[in-house]
């Protein structure tokens, strides 16, 4: 049985510049770094594998891999996103806190089960911070929201 999430990785283009924004910014302690010389596969490589800890214990991480070609590219929110939970006043203050350091900083936006803002991190993912709002846990409830249904219906509609 999956217990829930230990980390979702990402590549990165500068590990400073991602602490920096990572821990310095949103608050998420460097948890952990490897140095990897060699993958599993025997190829030699130098890769930087760094761990960012949220408060339930799960991680962000991010490779610097200089010697492995990857498009860095501005993210659509639709394309790829990271979205993390915080309380109401923390989404608050943390909006302020990204437009005073010139962050770019959208939201807040009410999406009806959450309130969101949007920032954009120095690799081009937009990261969102979630709060939330009233009747949250029975909008994500599928025993009352339909989402099999809804699901189905958008897959007949694709296949016509």
């Amino acid at each position: 049985m999956i217990k829930g999430l230990h980390h979702n990785a990402y590549r990165c283009r500068d590990s400073e510049q991602t602490r920096r924004f990572y821990e310095d910014f949103l608050g998420l302690p460097l948890a952990g770094v490897l140095e990897i010389h060699e993958t599993k596969s025997g190829r030699a490589t130098d890769t930087l594998h760094s761990f960012y800890r949220l408060d339930d214990g799960s991680f962000l991480a991010f490779f610097e891999a200089p010697d492995m070609a990857f498009e860095f590219k501005t993210q659509h929110d639709f394309d790829l996103h990271i979205a993390l939970e915080v309380e109401r006043p923390t989404l608050e203050a943390m909006f302020a806190k990204g437009k005073a350091a010139g962050i770019e900083t959208r939201g807040i936006s009410d999406h009806g089960f959450i309130h969101s803002i949007y920032f954009r991190d120095p690799n081009g993912y937009v990261i969102e911070l979630a709060s939330k709002a009233e009747g949250h846990d029975q909008a994500m409830d599928p025993a009352r929201n339909g989402a099999r249904q809804l699901l189905d219906g958008w897959t007949e509609k694709r296949a016509r």
